[in-house]
């Protein structure tokens, strides 16, 4: 980036990079400020701080001392005689402009501060990883504890070194799942592509699953909450007495008061119309042309000469310009005036009703209009008065204008959308607290009475850690924040259990996203410090997506533990049917190859393939996951070994009703053999869906489990008919008598589990205990963490 410096009275222009304390840079209107500047001059000078602070509000900057308390630290908000890297001139005159001195570049500008406090943010394993990684700890020991177990007493019973060697390997192979890291990651990578489709890039895999246990957002207000755009909402007329609704109607413009409030607002104004289309200038006079615009009215600017302009400035608030109509040669113009409602109510003498009527305005009518400001006022609407006339000190009084910072489109719906679902909203914002306050009404966020449910970035400063702590869970507001208040709020969440998300899109939000347990960030307004800072990109800037994401995240594990109920019910059945038959002193009903076969057909297509079952969009009824929640639930170890046992009595029955001559033969280790596959096809169907039968869900809704099954009974009927690989596994052909009885046989496990299905539905249960029927259970029979405050 290119800045303009003065070196030995000449003018440059150099690269920012260049730059150095003591420099002399100047800047005018659409500048990006290049480093942090003591301004030593400021006409008409307006910053967009919005990116570094959180406020939409242009900053007026002066070159006057600021005097502070003892040992009191201003707010970068509140140092108004500094500019501060990366922000943009953006004020109301075209001809603002203005000079300084470097102070700071690079890494100690505060830009670079937050960039720093971003970098020092260590990365947090997700629960997914977390618990993977217990999980595979605890498996392993266990198999290799049974193994050693199953390997010994066959020694102990007389049987060869080698077999029994070559059989413990197997089923080492065969109960290690070692294809968990795969089917967690495919699941995770396809889960990635599916929040592609919905606009959202994830950059990390895990972070996609996290999500689903997220239950506090930390909401940046500025760009994620509200568009970061001033709109005009009411316009107020004092000779209607009459407020008019632009927010969600434009109304007819047709009166004359109100013809005339759009006419001030259009002409007392610096901003305009790109060749673009997009609006420039300062947020409020783009606001009065959005509002002229969708109101059908012409910009009056081009048939009107402006005389004289005296800019607005923080100390007498107000802006106002003479203007001429062009057809008029001469005459003075008259005087167009815009301000803080009480600055120009001390202007006005009279008020508008129409070109002929102006009636004197006296103090009963000044209270009405004061009434009317206070009231928009607590709804967080900033109020600009409008008059005009010939006499600056006598102009007539026509009546305000209402702005804010509207909320995004379907926010409002999102956020009732996430509270049901568990989920504590948390807006954090930079603007004062009577605003922010405001907002969280407009949006739906849950407010306690009184002033609990706001904290301010000074309150946070006098608490402790152990303080903030306790009170965390009932504020749902946190107004006046920098980038360290941020980080505090987020790690006061963590330090109680939560998953929290954070989303924002300004450069003051790169260190908490980055500490955040999942960080989401703007794709359209988003800068690129916080884009590189989190984990999560809306390319459409709608916090609805966040809902698709979590949706996706609660899927994601639920498919995963569907695949784990498959694996270990197969690893189960494995181990306690070589353990039964070598305890009984039976020959092994399957041997290596068999056993290997199996691990593939366990750690292959079948099981790949219900990690990537379709979304189920009831899992938004269900409460978040909490953190440090196990992946092996009690319900998922009742399935296992449920299903363990009745593929291991099945079995069993095939082998010992087959081995009636006392011999075990190939005929009978492979009706066993392919008794276990079949079982193991009807298991993969039957763990589908933890709550929802197959019918439910659809025989053909996941085309990829239905390819895997029918390869895996394709590959089971070539290892028993084809006399190659017969040689190789050991197997005989079977009838077609065989192939039925192990059909009616191994089906048993498919029809158990849709009978558990419809017990579970018919009996609804709370906390693990059956309820009687009829019982009713709200919000999916859990309340979320949060649905008290």
């Amino acid at each position: 980036m290119n800045t303009n410096s003065i070196s030995e009275g000449q003018h440059k222009s150099i690269l920012a990079s260049e730059l150095v304390p003591g420099d002399i840079v100047r800047f005018s209107i659409g500048d990006r400020i290049p480093a942090d500047v003591r301004l030593v001059t400021a006409v008409d000078l307006e910053l967009d701080e919005s990116n570094l602070t959180g406020e939409n509000k242009t900053r007026r900057k002066q070159t006057e001392a600021i005097t502070v308390n003892a040992y009191a630290e201003l707010e970068v908000a509140e140092r108004d005689n500094i500019a501060f890297m990366g922000t943009l001139l953006r004020n109301a005159s075209f001809t603002g402009h203005g000079s300084g001195i470097v102070v700071a570049t690079g890494a100690d500008t505060e830009f670079g501060v937050v960039v720093k406090i971003m970098q020092e943010v260590e990365d947090r394993r997700t629960p997914l990883q977390t618990s993977m990684d217990e999980l595979g700890k605890q498996l392993s020991y266990l198999s290799f504890a049974i193994i050693g177990v199953i390997v010994l007493i066959g020694i102990l019973q007389g049987r060869k070194w080698l077999e029994m060697f070559t059989i413990g390997v197997s089923l080492a192979v065969a109960a290690i799942p070692e294809g968990l890291p795969i089917v967690v990651t495919v699941t995770l990578a396809l889960g990635v592509l599916r929040m592609a489709n919905r606009r959202a890039i994830v950059k990390k895999l895990p972070s996609v699953e996290t999500l689903g246990s997220v239950n506090v957002i930390c909401a940046d207000k500025t760009g994620t909450l509200t568009i970061n755009q001033m709109t005009i909402t009411k316009i107020f007329t004092l000779a209607e007495q009459a407020t008019f609704d632009f927010e969600h109607t434009v109304p007819n413009v047709k009166s004359a008061p109100l013809r005339q409030i759009l006419k001030i607002g259009n002409l007392c104004n610096n901003a305009f119309l790109d060749d673009h289309g997009k609006f420039i200038g300062q947020s409020t006079d783009i606001a009065l042309l959005d509002v002229m615009n969708r109101s059908g009215l012409p910009d009056d600017r081009a048939v009107y000469d402006r005389i004289s302009e005296i800019p607005f400035n923080s100390e007498q608030k107000y802006m106002s310009v003479v203007c001429r109509h062009k057809s008029e040669t001469d005459g003075r113009g008259v005087i167009y005036f815009k301000g803080a409602v009480e600055f120009v109510l001390e202007r006005c003498t009279s008020y508008y009703v129409s070109d002929d009527q102006t009636p004197v305005l006296d103090d009963t009518l000044k209270e009405i209009v004061g009434r009317h400001v206070a009231a928009m006022s607590t709804h967080g609407l900033r109020v600009l008065g409008m008059a005009f006339g010939s006499d600056p000190a006598s102009l007539s009084f026509v009546g305000f204008m209402a702005m804010y910072d509207p909320p995004r489109k379907g926010v409002s719906e999102s956020v009732r959308a996430l509270i049901q679902g568990g989920v504590k909203i948390a807006m954090i914002t930079g603007d004062s607290d009577g605003t922010a306050m405001s907002i969280a009404r407009r949006l739906g966020i849950p407010l306690n009475a009184g002033r609990s449910s706001i904290l301010t970035g000074r309150d946070i400063e006098t608490m402790t850690e152990r303080q903030l702590q306790e009170i965390i869970g009932g504020v749902s507001v946190f107004a006046r924040t920098t980038p360290k208040h941020k980080m505090a709020i987020i790690s006061a969440f963590q330090a109680k259990g939560h998953v929290v998300a954070m989303t924002g899109d300004g450069v003051n939000d790169a260190p908490a996203l980055k500490m955040a347990d999942i960080g989401i960030s703007m794709g359209k307004s988003g800068t690129d410090v916080s884009k590189e800072a989190a984990d999560m990109i809306l390319v459409d800037d709608d916090l609805s997506t966040i809902l698709s994401a979590i949706e996706e995240g609660k899927s994601i594990f639920y498919n995963i533990q569907n695949f784990l109920t498959f694996q270990l019910s197969t690893s189960v059945s494995a181990l306690t049917l070589i353990a039964l038959s070598t305890v009984f002193g039976f020959d092994n009903p399957l041997n290596a190859m068999q056993i290997l076969w199996i691990n593939i057909l366990m750690d292959g297509p079948p099981a790949q393939s219900l990690g990537v079952e379709p979304v189920d969009h009831d899992v938004m009824r269900k409460p978040p996951r909490p953190k440090n929640k196990p992946i092996l639930t009690r319900n998922l170890v009742v399935r296992v070994l449920t299903a363990a046992a009745i593929i291991v009595i099945g079995t069993m029955f095939i082998y010992v009703s087959e081995m009636h001559d006392g011999l075990v033969t190939p005929r009978d280790t492979t009706m066993t053999f392919t008794t276990f596959v079949f079982f193991d096809m009807f298991n993969a169907l039957a763990c589908r869906s933890e709550k929802k039968s197959v019918f439910e869900l659809g025989l053909f809704s996941n085309q990829m489990f239905n390819f895997a099954v029918s390869g895996s009974i394709i590959g089971q009927m070539l290892v028993i008919y084809v006399p190659f690989l017969q040689n190789v596994f050991q197997t005989e052909a079977l009838t077609l008598y065989d192939l039925m009885r192990i059909l009616v046989v191994t089906s048993s496990v498919f029809w158990a589990d849709e009978a558990r299905k419809w017990w579970r539905k018919r009996v609804p249960r709370q906390n693990g205990i059956p309820m009687p029927v009829g019982y009713t259970q709200l919000a999916d029979e859990v309340e979320g963490p949060f649905n008290a405050v």
